[in-house]
Formats: C-alpha cells, sequence, structure tokens
C-alpha cells in the first residue's frame, strides 16, 4: 500500500480526502482496502463538484479532471440537491449499479459526518436525510452441503493438513480471510478462538470437534517457525491473503468446482447458509458468529431453493386433500 502512496500522482491528492482516510485508519480501525475504496469514491466525487461547479471546462475527460485545489469551500455549498444530482450522474454516465451507487452513499455519509459532527467545518451537515438507494434482493453464492463434503474430502498435496485446517475453519466457521491469516497460535484457547475483525473488533468463535481435529492434525506437521501465526507460508512465515485465495481456487478447480463463481469469500457464505439449513441457527448466533455489525447484513443468508420452497408446501398436512 505505502507505494501506491508514493507513486500517486499529486493531482489525485487531496488534503482533506487524507485526513479523513487517516480518521478511517487510526481512529475507526479500518483496514487499507476499505480506505482505497473510500478514496475512489471521494475521488469521483470531487471530480463531479468541479464539473458541477464549473471549475474546469466541460471539455475536459472526466478522469483526467484534477481534485488537490477542492477545499472546504467547495464542499461548504453542497446540499442534498447536489448529492443526489451526484448520484444519478454515476448511473447514468458512469453506469454504476444500485450496489455501487449503495456504495457511494456510504461514503459520502461517512465523509460529511466526519467534516461536520467530527471536525465541525461547517454546517448544515448535507447527507442528514441522505436515503440509500432500493436494492433488489440479494442472494449469496455458496456450496450445496454435498459439494462442500467433496471440497474437503479431494484436499491433499504437500501442505494438506495446513489446507485442510484453513478451509474446514472457512467452512465452519464462516470467517473473513484476513481474519483468518491473523489468527495467533495463542488465539486459542481449549475451544474457543479469538478473532480480531473489521474495526480491529474481538469476537469469540467456538470450535467444533471438526475444527479442533483439523488444527490439532495441522500443529503436529507445522513447521517450527518463530512467526506468532497459526497458518505458516512455505518460507515459513506468515500465510499471506493473496496465498490462500490461490490455495482454495486449487483445490475448487481440482474438486471440479466452479472457481468463477466460488471463492474464498463464498466459503464464509456456505458456512452461514449451512448453519441456517442444517444447524437451527438464530439470526442473532449467526450475526455474532460471522461478526456483522448489523443483522441486515446476516439476513442475506437465510434464502431458501426453490426445492426447500416447494417441499415446505407439500409438506403442508392439507395438502393432500382434494374435493370430490
Amino acid at each position: 500500500m505505502t507505494s501506491d502512496k508514493i507513486s500517486k500522482p499529486q493531482e489525485l491528492k487531496n488534503p482533506i480526502i487524507d485526513e479523513f482516510l487517516n480518521y478511517l485508519l487510526t481512529i475507526k480501525g479500518y483496514s487499507e482496502r476499505s480506505a482505497k475504496a473510500y478514496e475512489y469514491d471521494l475521488i469521483i466525487f470531487f471530480r463531479f463538484i468541479k464539473r458541477y461547479f464549473a471549475m474546469v471546462p466541460q471539455s475536459l475527460d472526466f478522469d483526467q479532471i484534477p481534485i488537490n485545489d477542492v477545499s472546504i469551500d467547495e464542499l461548504r455549498p453542497i446540499n442534498l440537491g447536489i448529492l443526489y444530482a451526484f448520484l444519478s450522474f454515476v448511473s447514468k454516465e458512469r453506469h454504476n449499479s444500485d450496489y455501487a451507487r449503495s456504495r457511494k452513499v456510504s461514503s459520502l455519509r461517512s465523509f460529511f459526518n466526519y467534516l461536520c459532527n467530527k471536525q465541525k467545518y461547517f454546517s448544515p451537515n448535507p447527507v442528514t436525510d441522505l436515503e440509500m438507494p432500493k436494492l433488489p434482493a440479494r442472494h449469496a453464492k455458496y456450496l450445496e452441503w454435498d459439494e462442500a463434503l467433496d471440497l474437503l474430502k479431494s484436499i491433499g498435496g504437500r501442505h494438506k493438513e495446513r489446507d485442510f485446517a484453513i478451509i474446514t475453519l472457512f467452512l465452519n466457521c464462516g470467517m473473513r480471510l484476513s481474519e483468518l491469516t491473523q489468527i495467533k497460535t495463542t488465539s486459542i484457547k481449549n475451544d474457543s478462538l479469538k478473532i480480531i475483525g473489521k474495526g480491529n473488533k474481538e469476537r469469540t468463535v467456538f470450535l467444533n470437534r471438526a475444527c479442533l481435529k483439523a488444527i490439532n492434525s495441522y500443529l503436529a506437521v507445522r513447521p517450527e517457525s518463530d512467526s506468532p501465526f497459526l497458518f505458516l507460508s512455505q518460507k515459513n512465515g506468515p500465510i499471506s491473503n493473496r496465498a490462500v485465495q490461490h490455495m482454495v481456487k486449487k483445490h475448487l478447480a481440482e474438486c471440479g468446482l466452479n472457481t468463477e463463481e466460488i471463492s474464498v469469500h463464498k466459503l464464509r457464505h456456505t458456512a452461514a447458509t449451512l448453519m441456517f439449513r442444517y444447524g437451527n441457527a438464530d439470526l442473532r448466533s449467526v450475526q455474532e458468529i460471522l461478526g456483522h455489525e448489523n443483522v441486515s447484513t446476516t439476513q442475506i443468508y437465510t434464502h431458501t431453493n426453490e426445492e426447500v420452497l416447494r417441499e415446505t408446501m407439500n409438506n403442508n398436512p392439507l395438502a393432500q386433500f382434494e374435493q370430490d
């Protein structure tokens, strides 16, 4: 991430955005990846503002508009109408999806709340009544139970104990990639695992028998290392996010599963789906296990397929009654 900041053209840097990103990273505990997403959205917004207020020629290519000179004075006149004009622009001119526009609304809310509520740069706050776009219902892709079993059964190779333990944790605990690679050997106490999630928030996940057995099998062959992290790379250092992604993709392909549709994050979806479908889990419990801040995020995993709906209807005791 450091090289990205060094090589960034000066016209794409803005002190207000940098100040906000520092707040997200150091105070809110956001990841570099999340901060980069906010930065991208705000660069687009600042370019729009410069065009909206005719600060640049209309003929100038949008992606070439510099933002380094946008100050608080340019942001002070922003109102709800201008924000909706921006959302209309990214929808019509940049073909943003509902989800992309929703993320931009989140970015704008966080940004202006910081400027107006934290720093008190100006008022009123233009995002006070800014609404989120209505999103279509989402269904998370996931592995079916038999596909998940096939994946686990197919794991082999030089690092089979490590790979099996990693994929077992994904499929049973539903943890994020960044959470898994940050697990330390000291994070495990008996059947409990301390996880550091988004915003450096710590939560406890209880390990079932499959997880404990997989971890113990891996620890029995884990190389000696000075690294405090549980999962090691081929060089006996902490395994990287990219290495785990590559490993999971390799095993998915070897199992004949679609690597375009299924990824590390989809294993998290699979865990959540299996908890609801076969574990009789309630929404709040799964929310706690997954580390979701809002229960609405967890609700996307409560989907059922057509066969389940059909079976439910057919099992109605009145389904057999027919009029003579």
